[in-house]
């Protein structure tokens, strides 16, 4: 009776949670099923990681909102470089910065930047429909836009060269980020003030855990606006900028809760 209570409790946190918990075991090991599952997930991850993103078919979807959209890639050019070496995606190859500088590009409001990071998955499930409901949002405040950028093998801080490149105000950059063994397809947002070449993760603020089972597309494009209006507010991002829609009793952060 008590091993079927302990069974039926765990069934019951497991609704609320991906995490692996109450697996129960056969011996010292984890039961067949468990163990496949976790061999599939494994799978499934390395797979997110090793995967190119197919950005013409990301370009083709999202030209009705953005007239100018342009292709860059990062000094690492190809995935086992990208993986083995960090750094070098963190900066532009030499022929898109220079692609970049040919444009004599005025200060805009907001520079979009879509990565393809750790996850190709992410970027292909998610970027499109996310930014379709970050568009109208960005429009309504009448900000300048730069053309959209889509980088391959990018990681986080090359969104600061291409803000400083674009004389942008502020930089977003939506990236894989590096898939676990529950989700293999999480998306994250980072939002830096006065973008440029040099900026560390501590001036940067991060939108986390974009995916159906984590934080809806709605709630992560609420949150990405409330940011970008406080940092031009108070002229900056990262540790002291955070999110006070609550201590403000913003109803939009009821979908966060």
């Amino acid at each position: 009776m008590a091993e079927q209570a302990e069974t039926e409790l765990w069934q019951r946190l497991r609704q609320f949670t991906n995490a692996r918990i109450g697996l129960g075991r056969v011996g010292d090991a984890l039961p067949t099923k468990a163990h496949l599952t976790f061999q599939q997930d494994h799978a499934l991850a390395r797979d997110a990681v090793h995967a190119q993103v197919d950005f013409a078919a990301i370009s083709s979807a999202l030209q009705p909102e953005f007239p100018q959209i342009l292709r860059l890639k990062s000094a690492a050019l190809d995935r086992a470089t990208y993986l083995k070496r960090p750094d070098l995606g963190r900066s532009l190859y030499a022929e898109s910065r220079q692609q970049l500088e040919a444009l004599q590009a005025e200060p805009y409001t907001v520079a979009l930047v879509v990565a393809d990071g750790l996850s190709a998955v992410a970027i292909e499930r998610h970027a499109v429909p996310l930014l379709n409901i970050i568009m109208p949002q960005l429009g309504a405040l009448g900000w300048s836009l730069a053309p959209l950028v889509l980088v391959e093998q990018g990681r986080v801080a090359i969104g600061d060269e291409i803000g400083e490149l674009l004389k942008a105000e502020l930089v977003v950059v939506l990236i894989g980020e590096r898939p676990g063994l529950s989700v293999a397809d999480s998306l994250g947002i980072y939002l830096t003030y006065a973008p440029q070449r040099g900026r560390n993760d501590a001036e940067r603020n991060c939108i986390s855990n974009i995916h159906p089972q984590g934080l809806n597309y709605a709630a992560a494009s609420d949150l990405l606006i409330y940011l970008l209006g406080q940092a031009r507010q108070r002229r900056l991002t990262g540790v002291a900028l955070k999110d006070e829609r609550q201590q403000l009793g913003d109803p939009q952060t009821a979908t966060l809760a």
